[in-house]
């Protein structure tokens, strides 16, 4: 029953929020809420509640500050100059931002912190797609997926989770995965220019690629910029300075990231901001953009703690691995790829990696698979991972880019699909996943 409990709770939740019937805020809370009163557990449901909050409360303060330190930055025109030049150098084409967009959310992925890609990149490459009229969809989806590969580094968790679980030496796993990251690396640069190619269709003989007076002129009385008031173009430097600091701590892990985040927002509002009703009047503008991600985030906790509280996960884990047929033995490391889409997809990375995971390789061994081809091919599902509502980096990117999540969940879904794709293809042709097992 609790495996029926489970995919009736996933399946009646991603129903609802594809077909608009409900808001995602409203169905992580509802659809879990009615699910465990419907199975029983009534009784304990609040302390499963409180726990999967309590777990997420941290990400999302992280979140809250995250996103009003940046709004500072914004409003002060700190990546104003950012923009000019990166419009003195795409000239008004679409396919170079959009092919800039992932060279630059593709480096930055480097420190294997999603929420630190998307912060930058967004804040570096929003105001540009404002200011051309190109959707912010295509930002989120491009920065996403060059995440989604990035996240295979050592550093970025799933590899190391993969590695400790299965117990093999995290090189072992990673090392030959890094041609498949490269075969990656092209394919969302590829795709980009095919996102960018077709915004430039879009938007061709429309005045946002009219030229690059007009560009120049929409930077310098920008309409995507309601108040240029709040501007602060002579404390640019100290604000660089200041975002550069809290990057680096960020990396170095000086501190915990919520505790950077409230850090650098309480010097950035009163370096730029002053007196307490220009702060007052920040709040306010940003107050709608705040509330709707980190609301998520909590009630995020409430889904995923009833989901583990009533160990529906690890129903929903055991039944599909029971499902894999006999026939399929030999293959177990393309059934591992396959079935890394839907469980890190609906369920965490610890619950795949740590409960799933082991008995694929265990079953594996029997088929001469070894555990660390197991853990490579358990990686390729990474870019559909960080689509799923569990994660609590895409709430930021969606509240960043202003963009609703189920659009950004409709819009991204085939291309991150197709990144799966392309990750296992190149595994197989490259010898790193085994298409069959060696007995």
């Amino acid at each position: 029953m609790l495996t029926f409990w489970a995919y009736g709770m996933v399946i009646v939740f991603m129903t609802l929020i594809m077909t608009k019937r409900l808001s995602p805020l409203t169905a992580l809370i509802l659809v879990p809420t009615t699910i465990g009163l419907l199975a029983g557990f009534g009784s304990t449901l609040g302390e499963m509640m409180i726990q999967g909050i309590t777990k997420l409360a941290p990400t999302g303060v992280m979140l809250l500050f995250a996103i009003l330190f940046f709004a500072v930055m914004i409003d002060a025109g700190l990546f104003a100059p950012i923009v000019s030049r990166l419009v003195s150098l795409v000239h008004g084409d679409p396919v170079k931002v959009v092919v800039g967009t992932a060279v630059l959310a593709l480096v930055v992925s480097l420190d294997g912190d999603g929420s630190t890609t998307y912060m930058i990149t967004t804040a570096a490459m929003l105001p540009l797609y404002r200011a051309l009229g190109m959707r912010p969809l295509i930002l989120a989806c491009v920065t996403m997926l060059s995440s989604g590969i990035m996240n295979i580094l050592p550093w970025g968790g799933p590899t190391a989770r993969a590695a400790s679980a299965l117990s093999v030496d995290v090189s072992d796993v990673f090392i030959p995965m890094v041609p498949v990251m490269a075969a990656g690396v092209a394919w969302v640069l590829f795709a980009a220019y095919r996102l960018g190619v077709a915004e430039r269709r879009r938007l061709a003989g429309t005045s946002a690629v009219a030229g690059e007076a007009v560009l120049q002129e929409e930077l310098a009385n920008p309409t995507y910029h309601e108040d240029t008031a709040h501007r602060r173009p002579d404390r640019l430097w100290v604000n660089a300075v200041l975002t550069v600091v809290l990057l680096a701590a960020l990396i170095g892990a000086l501190l915990p990231l919520p505790v950077l985040f409230m850090l650098g927002f309480a010097v950035a509002v009163m370096v730029n901001y002053p007196s307490i009703d220009q702060q007052k009047a920040l709040l306010s503008r940003h107050a709608g953009n705040v509330l709707a991600v980190v609301g998520l985030i909590f009630a995020a906790g409430i889904f995923t703690g009833i989901l583990s509280g009533t160990k529906m996960v690890d129903a929903m884990a055991s039944s599909v691995v029971a499902l894999v047929p006999p026939a399929l033995g030999p293959y177990l490391a393309i059934v591992t790829g396959v079935l890394s889409v839907p469980f890190t997809f609906f369920i965490s990375n610890d619950a795949f990696y740590f409960g799933v995971l082991p008995i694929l390789a265990k079953a594996g061994e029997a088929y001469g698979i070894t555990a660390a081809e197991i853990a490579r091919a358990s990686l390729v599902g990474q870019p559909v991972h960080l689509l799923s509502p569990l994660v609590p980096s895409t709430f930021l990117l969606v509240g960043l880019a202003g963009v609703d999540f189920d659009d950004h969940q409709r819009f991204t879904l085939k291309w991150a699909l197709l990144s799966t794709l392309v990750l296992l293809l190149a595994g197989l042709a490259l010898l790193v996943i085994p298409l069959i097992g060696r007995r």
